[in-house]
């Protein structure tokens, strides 16, 4: 099996990013978006999820953290597709709970090439330190439609912080169980033969 890793870069006039990422890594990550909340939820994406991940973006926060978060999520989500490349092998479907204190998460993935998105949910404050706690959902859906995975998330509590961590954590942990190789499989988890 080849290394799994893909780096992706994206220029608009909103954003400029690029990002590395291993699906087999240590959990290591170095990340630079302007938005130091966000910054720790990818490393604790990676961290949990057991990817290496390097991320660097300089966006438009003079606005808002829309475009940030978004395009952010858009080429992370490009880089595991790449990383993947025809997905033979890997064990395809997850389910994760993650609690945080109050808070708890949940996702169920599956790493199909057929993106769908589904939230469940609101969060308990409007904004966590300069990251607006809506983001974490949509990052959710421009992750899922760029890396080809239904994904559907689900989250409740009392505190937003405590919300979107477990959300974070619960979904790289999904997503950790669902990328890994099964040894006993030969090509692609399908009966069609392809997961595009």
């Amino acid at each position: 099996m080849s290394e799994r890793t893909a780096t992706v870069t994206r220029e608009t006039a909103e954003t400029s990013i690029e990002c590395a990422v291993a699906i087999d890594g240590d959990g290591r990550a170095t990340v630079e978006t302007g938005i130091g909340f966000f910054d720790h939820m990818l490393t604790a994406f990676a961290k949990h999820g057991l990817f290496d991940l390097e991320i660097d973006c300089d966006g438009d926060l003079e606005i808002d953290d829309h475009h940030t978060v978004e395009d952010v999520a858009i080429v992370l989500g490009t880089a595991i597709d790449e990383a993947l490349e025809d997905r033979s092998r890997i064990v395809r479907y997850a389910d994760r709970r993650v609690p945080l204190d109050e808070a708890v998460a949940g996702a169920v993935v599956d790493v199909s090439g057929r993106p769908r998105y589904y939230f469940e949910g609101t969060f308990s404050q409007d904004e966590i330190g300069g990251f607006t706690s809506d983001m974490a959902r949509h990052f959710g859906e421009s992750l899922a439609m760029n890396a080809g995975l239904t994904l559907h998330l689900e989250v409740d509590g009392e505190n937003a912080h405590h919300e979107v961590e477990a959300l974070f954590k619960a979904l790289a942990r999904a997503l950790d169980d669902a990328t890994r190789v099964d040894d006993r499989r030969e090509g692609t988890p399908s009966t069609k033969g392809t997961l595009e």
